[in-house]
């Protein structure tokens, strides 16, 4: 059983107003039908659950030479569940079981199938967000993008305080199912990891291996 952040009652997050009601009500149901046409979307493109799907993908860019147990927090998936995950896709030729950093560890590499396969995958998430956008001006999309960063960069804030308090936020890292070079992560323009950088010392920083 996850311990719920979110379900505590805090002060500064509670809806004072009706429009703050009905804003939260319509990116409840806009996260809602995006997160469905995404798992639809990668599922399919995969030939695999959302969970398998999600594990390619992360195995991309986030974790491509991390351990079993990196892999189960980038996921949000128990240690146990994450082997058995593995393990299907070692044996669906997707994923091959390397040395890892000592002896005793081994780490889950993408194949070359396994990588093929995975970058359709994301493709598949992107198409699946990216059709909502064509009825959009230029000046509404550079606007949406704004209000994005914005926002990633809160959620990742009160992700890292969930942490901080001994908990863990539901559903892995926020950023697992991320294409790094669309996200700018390289060229320093990623929202979550400019917001995690702010919120950690430089020593923090440079042990932080699953952040948000």
């Amino acid at each position: 059983m996850i311990e719920s952040y979110n379900a505590a009652t805090r002060r500064c997050c509670r809806v004072s107003r009706a429009s703050d009601a009905r804003l939260a009500n319509l990116l409840g149901a806009l996260s809602t039908g995006l997160t469905d046409g995404v798992h639809e979307a990668t599922s399919t493109a995969a030939q695999l659950d959302e969970v398998a799907a999600t594990a390619l993908i992360a195995l991309l860019d986030f974790s491509p030479r991390g351990s079993v147990r990196t892999l189960s927090q980038v996921i949000g998936l128990t240690h146990s569940g994450t082997v058995r995950l593995v393990d299907r896709l070692v044996t669906a030729g997707y994923v091959a079981r390397m040395p890892g950093r000592d002896a005793r560890s081994r780490s889950p590499i993408l194949t070359t199938t396994g990588a093929t396969v995975a970058r359709r995958v994301r493709s598949a998430r992107e198409r699946a967000i990216a059709r909502h956008l064509v009825t959009l001006s230029s000046n509404e999309r550079s606007s949406l993008t704004r209000l994005c960063e914005s926002l990633i960069g809160a959620v990742t804030k009160q992700r890292l305080e969930q942490r901080n308090a001994g908990l863990t936020p539901a559903g892995g890292a926020v950023c697992r199912m991320c294409d790094f070079g669309a996200c700018g992560r390289d060229k320093g323009i990623c929202p979550a990891a400019a917001a995690a950088a702010q919120d950690s010392t430089p020593d923090e920083r440079a042990r932080r291996v699953v952040p948000r």
